[in-house]
């Protein structure tokens, strides 16, 4: 999971970096700090984060396409070669 992954499945969703930590229990300064680079996750964290947007369907894939304008809980693919 990187910051450019968590910015994309959060577009895809619609979600704010406000929902995001909700969902995941962390405050909004460790979503915002770890999207802007600022932050690595340990990696407990970072299965939350990957957790929680696979509760809401996203599914990450290894150079899969994208889809855009998604409601929460309608899967979507993120493509990426670094998970």
């Amino acid at each position: 999971m990187t910051p450019e992954l968590s910015r994309a499945a959060r577009a895809l969703l619609n979600w704010s970096q406000v929902r995001l930590a909700s969902k995941c229990g962390f405050s909004e300064g460790t979503i915002r700090d770890f999207e802007n680079g600022l932050r690595i996750l340990r990696p407990t964290k970072l299965a939350a984060l990957l957790h929680a947007f696979e509760l809401a369907g996203v599914v990450f894939t290894a150079g899969g396409p994208s889809r855009t304008n998604l409601s929460e809980g309608e899967p979507g693919v993120i493509g990426s070669n670094e998970m």
